[in-house]
């Protein structure tokens, strides 16, 4: 997907358009290219070999100038072979221009007077390293994250950008301080976002974020994955406790809420079947009771009222 074709997200950067895109390089099969040089190298041989034969001067002269240049033509040849190993590329220029990108592995032949540098397009790994910053709140958090990329265009990693394995590596740590600052540790309101608690909607945007920003030098990335996320360790104790108060507080309210339902059953239980009529006040001291039972840290110690309730 091309950066013109693509919507970046609004905080994400606007790169330039690439000026260059790949293309196929011309070359020929590289074992024609060999057995042509090889042959012109043994007819040079032989021309400068028969030219012991001739007595006179000028002719032998002849014959050896024309075999040197046949085996420097034959030389000149074979510095246009490249051995192009699967997931490797060869991007050629000729003076300063931009020719093509040879892609097909094997043997490949192309005009000797190019320069052919040598890209890889196997897929790569990069891991930040753990980077401490603030989050939305103003926490400081340590997270670290990794990169999972491979060069899609040659021809922009290799004229877009200074250096393509420094500016991924530089891109991918701004877009990890960027997701960082942009979303709390642990969010206050349960409907917000947050770096722990939606680790896989957070991801997703570190991944636009990285696609929008390392596009322009013709990469593409495949996947990309926190390995480390945690509070600084000043205040790590400090958010460890009200972690702790938090999931305390969420315990209790759920068995509030579950010791409520069960009183609500046991009250509607005992009015369908009739089995005790019960006033206002009664049923007050029966919930009371009840939520006393199941809502306590400790064994209830049973008390026999032996007495009325109203006297």
């Amino acid at each position: 997907m091309s950066m013109d074709d693509s919507t970046p997200t609004a905080d994400a950067p606007r790169m330039p358009a690439p000026r260059v895109r790949e293309f196929a390089a011309q070359s020929v099969g590289g074992g024609f290219a060999l057995a042509s040089a090889l042959v012109g190298l043994l007819l040079g041989a032989v021309i400068i070999a028969s030219a012991a034969a001739f007595t006179a001067g000028g002719g032998k002269a002849a014959l050896i100038g024309g075999g040197i240049l046949v085996v420097l033509a034959s030389f000149v040849a074979m510095s246009g072979l490249n051995t192009v190993a699967p997931g490797e590329a060869r991007v050629v220029q000729l003076f300063g221009r931009y020719k093509g990108t040879i892609r097909q592995d094997g043997l490949r032949w192309v005009n000797p007077f190019t320069s052919r540098e040598e890209i890889s397009t196997r897929v790569r790994n990069h891991e930040t390293a753990v980077l401490k910053t603030n989050d939305a709140y103003g926490n400081p958090i340590e997270l670290a994250a990794v990169v999972v990329w491979k060069v899609e265009d040659t021809a922009q990693a290799v004229f877009e950008v200074d250096d393509f394995l420094e500016f991924v590596a530089t891109q991918t740590e701004a877009a990890v301080r960027h997701i960082a600052i942009e979303y709390p540790y642990d969010a206050h309101d349960e409907d917000d976002l947050s770096l722990r608690g939606n680790s896989a909607e957070i991801t997703e945007k570190l991944a636009v974020e990285l696609h929008a920003r390392v596009e322009a030098a013709g990469v593409q990335i495949i996947e990309s994955r926190f390995t480390h996320l945690a509070y600084a360790p000043e205040i790590a104790s400090a958010m460890l406790q009200r972690q702790q108060a938090g999931a305390v507080v969420a315990a209790r309210r759920q068995i509030v809420d579950g010791a409520v339902g069960m009183v609500e059953a046991a009250l509607d239980r005992i009015a369908e079947r009739d089995i005790v009529e019960l006033d206002s006040e009664r049923k007050a001291a029966m919930v009371s009771n009840l939520l006393v039972v199941l809502c306590g840290d400790r064994a209830p110690q049973p008390v026999l009222n032996t007495g009325s309730l109203y006297q």
